[in-house]
């Protein structure tokens, strides 16, 4: 595999290890099909793509934030997607680690979307039958902030969190905020009025092959770290067979190309928004 030619691809900031995981010894990586190396550099970091030849080439942007190191390819024109959440002081920060994934970094995505296979997938965590059926949610692309969002979605969970084994529909939000980022807000049982927020950064490897690691900004002062942690890698272990298990591995943009349904709309809107910014990595489109 070769880096990717792909601008829109190569112009985004991408996490790509933990930042208390980096310790002298060099991490060697792949990002969008080149290899790179992770070094300290005196109180830094650095980042450099790995050659052909075996040199290093010169250092790339590099920047510090939620607790990951961010570098990109290309040159961005936005910043590293804000987190609001994660500026406020009663929350507690949880890293949950990474996972690597045989597929499409877009896949990950949309199943982050997805709430039909909530009882299906993750039975008697998030989802049980007979509440199997998707209330009509909102799904759009917000212009103002070129984000995708989905609101007014609720779901029953017979396990809202580590410590509340009792089942009760939740409102939950979705946010994209770049192609490889993708965030859940919700709604807090103990904290009526805020919401917990759980992000999902996402390395794409190569067009079929990924890292992401979950970061939870949580209201959750009862379970303790391992809990929380323990909670949401399940969780994500789970989705992880049946995003492998997809195919294509990689993500198809014809509207034609998968058969959606109702409760698909924040799939749509996301492949729709991908579409428009003639991104071709990760999937079934041409790609360089």
């Amino acid at each position: 595999m070769t880096k990717t030619t792909d601008q829109v691809a190569l112009d985004q900031w991408y996490a790509v290890e933990t930042v208390a995981e980096i310790t002298d010894a060099p991490i060697a990586t792949r990002l969008l099909g080149q290899d790179i190396e992770i070094t300290r550099d005196g109180d830094g970091f650095r980042v450099r793509e790995i050659l052909d030849d075996g040199g290093r080439g010169p250092a790339l942007p590099v920047q510090e934030k939620y607790g990951c190191l961010w570098t990109t390819l290309g040159t961005p024109e936005r910043s590293i997607v804000e987190i609001p959440e994660a500026y406020e002081s009663d929350r507690r920060y949880v890293p949950c680690g990474w996972v690597k994934m045989r597929a499409s970094g877009l896949r990950v995505v949309e199943n982050f979307l997805d709430m039909a296979h909530f009882p299906f997938v993750h039975t008697d965590i998030l989802g049980s039958e007979p509440h199997t059926e998707v209330p009509q949610y909102k799904s759009e692309i917000r212009r103002d902030v070129d984000e995708v969002w989905a609101t007014n979605c609720s779901f029953f969970q017979p396990q809202m969190t580590a410590t509340r084994p009792e089942g009760e529909f939740t409102q939950l939000t979705y946010r994209v905020p770049s192609p490889f980022v993708v965030m859940l807000y919700r709604a807090c049982p103990t904290k009526p009025g805020r919401r917990d927020a759980i992000a999902l950064f996402i390395q794409p490897m190569e067009e079929d092959l990924c890292r992401a690691t979950p970061v939870m900004y949580l209201l959750d002062d009862e379970a303790s770290v391992t809990q929380l942690r323990r909670f949401e890698q399940v969780i994500f272990l789970q989705d992880r067979i049946i995003v492998e298990n997809q195919r294509p591995l990689l993500m198809p943009l014809e509207p034609r190309a998968e058969i959606p349904t109702r409760a698909d709309s924040s799939s749509v809107a996301y492949r729709r928004w991908l579409k428009e910014k003639g991104l071709r990595y990760g999937t079934t489109a041409e790609a360089g």
